[in-house]
């Protein structure tokens, strides 16, 4: 992700509230929701080593893994796992947010749960959201087997214990609901090895528009030269390139009013760029450039890019290992625990209800909470311009 001004309005990063101070939410018991952005499904599968996690998982229920919806980038699933809808058929606007911090330390990170708890215990808030990117961060320089990912993640459980333990200072065990979860995985890429170079089998100059480079590249070419460049990348091997009524149906995708006239998608651990010059490097410490060896967006079924869900509080069931469920379904998850009623999404219900205390009775009602939860999705809309 990109550092980029926010509006005047923002106040600071990772700490995200969704109700404005002074207006009254009225949910039955406050939600803190945990977007942990990269965080593999496999992550945590060591808890002997992660007590946090393990508290959560023990005390909350699990789900095998979380599909995220395609392209399997950072942006796309915001709108899903906010909405409930996927990607084709959104349309929705910021309202609130606070100030985004880059790649945030252990100690924003805690002092963004000491704030979202006071805000939800003072009644403030019916909701709040936590962002949190490190994990992602490293995944993409040092490749999700890497020590720092490791490193990051016993960071991370770090903080939930720090929860755990400000949770009970402030009698909240039996009030507060968490859910986490993430918006995708990641998986290791070659660098230089597996890339897939368009310059040496189309011209640049036919192309009036590229857009992003990696597992999913879109392309806009001019209109004498469609047909020319479409049967060249044809032939292109470890990619496909789907004109935009061949993408297939289960991605989901071909209806939305921004697809391209090209699609191009990688097999897994290729990188689609226009040469190898052209690769996103990055500055380490020392300030040299460095390889990536980490990067997600590939096929939303490839094993790699699963993300996780887990959640507990009184409306959710203890120590339950759950099937897996979708970006999709989240929202609906939400709705239920804040007492919302869901618009039209495409989650699934059944997939969801197992995990709550009471969740044969379906959705509730609506009330006066919808303005409270619609706010995160735009606020993440607000603060992130990277699909990553």
């Amino acid at each position: 992700m990109s550092q980029r001004q926010t509006p005047s309005w923002c106040l600071f990063f990772p700490l995200l509230l969704l109700c404005v101070t002074g207006q009254q939410c009225l949910a039955a018991r406050p939600l803190l929701v945990f977007l942990i952005d990269g965080f593999r499904y496999d992550y945590m599968d060591d808890l002997h080593t992660l007590p946090g996690f393990r508290e959560l998982v023990n005390n909350g229920v699990k789900v095998d893994y979380m599909t995220p919806d395609f392209p399997s980038l950072s942006y796309p699933n915001y709108y899903s796992l906010m909405t409930g809808c996927e990607v084709e058929i959104l349309g929705v606007r910021p309202s609130f947010c606070e100030k985004y911090v880059y790649n945030p330390s252990e100690k924003n990170l805690t002092d963004s749960i000491v704030n979202a708890l006071n805000v939800l215990s003072s009644g403030k808030a019916g909701m709040a959201a936590i962002y949190y990117e490190k994990i992602d961060v490293e995944g993409h320089h040092f490749g999700p087997d890497s020590h720092q990912v490791r490193t990051a993640v016993l960071q991370l459980d770090l903080a939930m214990q720090t929860l755990h333990s400000k949770i009970r200072e402030k009698n909240m065990v039996n009030q507060l609901n968490i859910l986490l979860f993430s918006d995708h995985g990641m998986t290791k890429i070659q660098w230089m090895e597996k890339v897939i170079e368009l310059d040496k089998y189309i011209n640049i100059s036919d192309i009036v528009k590229m857009m992003d480079r990696g597992p999913v590249v879109s392309l806009w070419p001019k209109d004498n030269k469609y047909q020319e460049v479409y049967a060249a990348l044809s032939q292109v091997p470890n990619m496909h390139v789907y004109a935009r009524q061949e993408i297939p149906e289960r991605f989901h995708f071909k209806e939305g009013k921004f697809v391209s006239p090209l699609t191009l998608v990688a097999e897994p651990g290729w990188f689609i760029a226009e040469n190898k010059a052209r690769l996103p490097y990055w500055k380490n410490d020392s300030g040299e450039t460095s390889w990536q060896n980490g990067w997600h967006g590939y096929d939303n079924e490839f094993l790699d890019m699963r993300g996780f869900f887990l959640a507990t509080g009184p409306d959710f069931k203890q120590n339950v290992r759950a099937a897996p469920i979708r970006a999709v379904d989240v929202y609906n998850v939400m709705c239920w625990v804040l007492g919302v009623e869901p618009l039209p999404n495409n989650g699934s219900w059944s997939r969801v209800e197992y995990l709550l205390l009471n969740g044969s009775n379906g959705p509730s009602q609506p009330t006066t909470l919808w303005i409270c939860y619609m706010g995160l999705f735009g606020i993440l809309l607000a603060l992130l311009d990277e699909n990553m």
